[in-house]
């Protein structure tokens, strides 16, 4: 006779679903089939992928991928679409090409073309080193957004300087200057004393008594392209002092640093790099910035 306990069991083996016969930790591994609607749509993402794989580019080669009978290509479409574009754009370049720089700003359509190219262009070749918003990094890359140009902040000196840079030693016609490494050529006394004077003409705090002594070391050395009230000279690339912009950092330690070791930043020429409308483009926009004069 069998018992009520065994009768329970068999009833529930009946409805238990097959079993894997994998267990662990007193939990079993059951072979429960998948819903009917998941299958199906399995089904479904095989086949579509096999008429993909004959429609479109899919399989890589040795050196393309299978083309497919469609002859879709990515490359082709956005080659199309950039081709549109520059067949739009062209009236607008053509006449960005033949305005004088100082006139863009005249004409609304030709800024507002002129502003948003430069701005792409900012984006993509000047950013990595004066910042996303221009607004300079410390180590020589100066702030394009106030209104202290070393070599002059006009639409055709900023278009100069971008084009030609900043001494490239392989443009002809870069813009070129060179401090001297003081180091070499004073003793260490007189250039403590230059420092106390250069931070004195922008106010910051200085030794008054070491700053007035040494009044004349910087006429004598510093005056000729800084000016006499370390006023800066564009023609020369020499930054203003008197102000608290700096390139380089206007702590004590880092004038010391300046006036013993001179300093040599770089900056690219880009004609080459750039067409002569993305020139223009990239000066607009950067004439546009709030720092232009």
């Amino acid at each position: 006779m069998t018992s009520p306990n065994t009768k329970e069991r068999k009833a529930e083996a009946q409805q238990e679903p097959p079993y894997t016969g994998h267990e662990w930790d007193g939990i079993r591994e059951y072979d429960n089939p998948l819903p009917r609607w998941w299958l199906w749509s399995f089904y479904a993402t095989i086949v579509w992928s096999m008429i993909y794989w004959v429609l479109y580019p899919a399989w890589p080669m040795v050196t393309q991928a299978t083309q497919g009978i469609l002859g879709y290509s990515t490359r082709a479409e956005a080659a199309a679409e950039l081709e549109a574009h520059q067949a739009r754009s062209a009236p607008l370049e053509s006449r960005l090409l033949q305005a004088e720089l100082a006139s863009v700003a005249d004409d609304p359509e030709l800024l507002h073309f002129a502003t948003a190219g430069g701005a792409a262009i900012f984006r993509n070749q000047c950013s990595q080193c004066h910042g996303a918003g221009a607004q300079g990094a410390p180590g020589g890359y100066p702030s394009l957004l106030d209104d202290a140009w070393l070599w002059g902040g006009s639409l055709e000196d900023i278009h100069t300087t971008i084009s030609h840079g900043i001494r490239d030693e392989a443009d002809g016609n870069t813009r070129w200057s060179q401090m001297p490494a003081f180091g070499e050529l004073l003793p260490e006394e007189e250039i403590d004393g230059l420092v106390e004077y250069v931070l004195s003409l922008s106010g910051a705090p200085h030794d008054e008594k070491l700053a007035a002594d040494h009044a004349e070391s910087f006429a004598n050395n510093c005056a000729g392209c800084h000016g006499a009230e370390g006023e800066g000279m564009q023609m020369m690339g020499a930054p203003a002092l008197n102000d608290s912009i700096w390139q380089w950092g206007g702590d004590r330690d880092s004038i010391r640093h300046t006036i013993t070791n001179a300093r040599f930043g770089v900056m690219p020429a880009f004609a080459g790099r750039l067409s002569d409308s993305d020139l223009r483009k990239v000066a607009v926009y950067v004439h546009g910035l709030g720092g232009g004069e």
